[in-house]
């Protein structure tokens, strides 16, 4: 087996809309989470992007793919986008 296709054990994955596929092997994920305000009990949306490594440059605008953290690849990235679930729909 290879690296690639050797499952990984407790690796961190988020499902998230690319926002921008702009930079050769890079896309940037935005993830959005609902979560319960602290005090106020109203369930919020936060939001948070990512630079996911994309060795093909196969993943465009509105994709919806889930992301793995690795190794970093660089200063600001170090998840690895792993599959597409949903493909951006034509408008």
């Amino acid at each position: 087996m290879t690296d690639a296709q050797a499952p990984q054990k407790n690796t961190r994955t988020l499902i998230g809309r690319v926002v921008s596929d702009k930079r050769t092997k890079t896309v940037t994920v935005l993830v959005e989470r609902r979560v319960k305000h602290e005090l106020y009990g109203k369930i919020v949306a936060r939001s948070r992007k990512y630079h996911a490594h994309d060795e093909s440059g196969e993943y465009k605008v509105g994709d919806l793919v889930e992301i793995a953290e690795g190794r970093p690849v660089s200063k600001t990235k170090s998840w690895y986008v792993t599959r597409l679930i949903e493909k951006a729909r034509a408008v």
